[in-house]
């Protein structure tokens, strides 16, 4: 009897411990942490609560195989952090620019068309993920990088020594 007793109590200890860890999850951020550069004159936006949700589960179907955590696999010195997207040409450090670059992608230094090699809207072709992006998920997706340094700070875009 008192080993039928201790795992009703044991499963009622776990299930209250998920019914609290579920609601801690569900604590939407701050309008202050959901504040993202929009545009290269410095203007703002704040995401919605929806836009987040949605940014992070469409970056990590359609980019999070190759940008895990804000890393580049294919080339490990360019990351997504602040300080790489704010170095390259266009700068792609607010959203609208990580919007066109979503949809005509170039190198590093802006000179030359990467469209054949990495997804993106004018390549949907050689893409299929990318056939059904709206311009309403690239605000998303781009959101939801401009937003990862905020949540989990250096980590994003840190490589190897947290991935």
């Amino acid at each position: 009897m008192y080993k039928r007793y201790s795992l009703f109590w044991f499963l009622m200890l776990i299930s209250s411990f998920a019914l609290f860890v579920n609601s801690a999850i569900a604590i939407d951020l701050d309008e202050a942490t959901r504040t993202v550069t929009l545009d290269a004159s410095g203007k703002t936006t704040v995401l919605t609560p929806e836009q987040v949700k949605r940014g992070k589960r469409l970056f990590n179907a359609t980019c999070g195989a190759c940008h895990v955590g804000g890393i580049t696999k294919t080339n490990p010195n360019v990351g997504l952090d602040p300080e790489a997207l704010s170095l390259a040409t266009p700068r792609r450090d607010n959203i609208e620019s990580l919007v066109d670059y979503l949809k005509n992608p170039v190198t590093y230094d802006g000179l030359e068309s990467i469209a054949e090699v990495h997804p993106s809207i004018q390549s949907a072709d050689l893409y299929p993920r990318m056939r059904s992006v709206t311009d309403e998920d690239l605000y998303s997706i781009a959101g939801h990088i401009m937003l990862q340094p905020k949540i989990v700070t250096e980590k994003w875009g840190g490589g190897k020594i947290y991935y």
